[in-house]
């Protein structure tokens, strides 16, 4: 993956993986750094960015759900970036404070949007770009990053498992046709990054997947 580091921090009571994406910069210069579902646990995202020495250039988020951006208004205190978001799922992000209060969870600020990635959308970053492929089935508007060897999926599909299909605009037969045309459809040593618990591959979830085969 270049020089690109992949750190997961599994954030929050529903230990949602936030994912942040380093590569240094040029000479002595500071590098790159882009947060994906910065959901919950803000201050130590915010320490994490600054550890790596690197400056942040994209908030991102793979869904609407509040557990993936609750976090995103208080990450915009410190860095004046919007979170860039698949327009499917913009209405999730505004109603974030009466959604949390529905679930039990204290209510976050709803943060500023820039609701851009479309499906096939690349992302520049250090000597590379990301693709955006957009994935409904879970939210209408989920979308995954696709780097060298990874694939940060969001709650499509986890080891063993995919996202739920029973919330509002949740859809199986989406969500399994998202999973078999636009994820298994990557290398089988593809790394799945998901949206909570451990990562798995490609090939693994192909063939041992009990929800969607390939």
């Amino acid at each position: 993956m270049r020089d690109w580091n992949l750190e997961v921090m599994a954030v929050g009571p529903l230990q949602m993986n936030a994912v942040l994406l380093t590569a240094p910069g040029p000479g002595s210069g500071p590098g790159e750094a882009i947060l994906i579902d910065p959901g919950e646990e803000p201050e130590r995202l915010l320490a994490a960015i600054g550890a790596s020495g690197c400056r942040l250039v994209a908030l991102l988020a793979t869904h609407g759900h509040f557990d993936h951006v609750g976090s995103a208004a208080r990450i915009q205190q410190d860095w004046d970036l919007p979170l860039r978001c698949h327009r499917g799922d913009l209405e999730f992000i505004r109603r974030l404070p009466e959604i949390q209060a529905q679930y039990g969870f204290p209510a976050s600020a709803i943060p500023r949007c820039e609701p851009d990635l479309d499906d096939n959308t690349t992302i520049p970053f250090a000597d590379g770009f990301i693709e955006v492929r957009h994935v409904p089935g879970h939210s209408p508007g989920q979308v995954m990053f696709v780097l060298p060897g990874h694939a940060v999926v969001g709650d499509c599909v986890f080891q063993g498992s995919i996202g739920r299909t029973d919330l509002p605009g949740g859809d199986f037969d989406v969500l399994a046709k998202s999973i078999r045309e636009r994820i298994y459809t990557l290398p089988d040593d593809t790394v799945i990054v998901a949206g909570h618990g451990p990562d798995t591959s490609v090939g693994r979830e192909k063939t041992t997947n009990p929800f969607v085969q390939g």
